[in-house]
């Protein structure tokens, strides 16, 4: 995928923004750019292929709660990402024209994502880009959000079909809020780290 137009549209929304062939050449840059830092880790598919948490936890301090350590419950783990200087997540849509969708069950990736860090980091594979912000939209509800929902186990139609968003009243619904950046969020620095692979949902 020829990144060009997406990654000119990101800057003038005043992103700084990394484009990489490969997941392994990006997990490198990340790597050597994060360094004596707390990270904090939203749930991610394509930060655990990067394996960026074991890489990472080798001289930062990472908090990821689907890495818990020593006593701490997947809530505390939640609250100290949060609260880390640097923060990384995927997103579930990204149009052409730059806006960034993030669809989100607990909510603690789309509050991350907008405020409190040092620095967000966006990790974002070539299957997420869509030409514009309803393909983005529909592609974050109706493909990222049901794979999500059966990844989780989670007991709603899209889970149990696996084919689009239902709009459902369950009480596993995992689509509970949803974040749209049209421009780049005035008291953070993000960047976006293009990778052309498609990675996650």
């Amino acid at each position: 995928m020829n990144f060009d137009n997406v990654k000119k549209n990101l800057e003038a929304a005043g992103y700084a923004v990394s484009v990489f062939e490969t997941a392994a050449d990006a997990a490198l840059y990340l790597n050597s750019a994060i360094d004596q830092k707390t990270v904090g880790f939203g749930g991610s598919i394509t930060l655990d292929r990067l394996g960026l948490y074991e890489s990472l936890s080798t001289h930062n301090e990472v908090f990821w709660h689907w890495r818990l350590k020593g006593d701490k419950t997947a809530k505390e783990m939640l609250g100290l990402a949060t609260t880390a200087k640097i923060y990384l997540s995927s997103v579930n849509g990204l149009s052409e024209n730059g806006e960034i969708i993030n669809i989100d069950g607990t909510c603690n990736r789309v509050a991350a994502t907008l405020y409190g860090h040092e620095k967000v980091y966006l990790v974002v594979g070539n299957n997420k880009i869509a030409e514009n912000f309803d393909k983005a939209l529909w592609r974050a509800r109706n493909i990222a959000a049901p794979l999500n929902a059966r990844r989780l186990g989670a007991k709603t139609p899209c889970a149990e079909q696996g084919d689009r968003c239902y709009d459902c009243k369950s009480e596993g619904r995992i689509c509970k809020a949803l974040s749209v950046l049209w421009r780049k969020p005035g008291g953070t620095d993000v960047e976006v780290v293009l990778i052309n692979e498609a990675l996650g949902y």
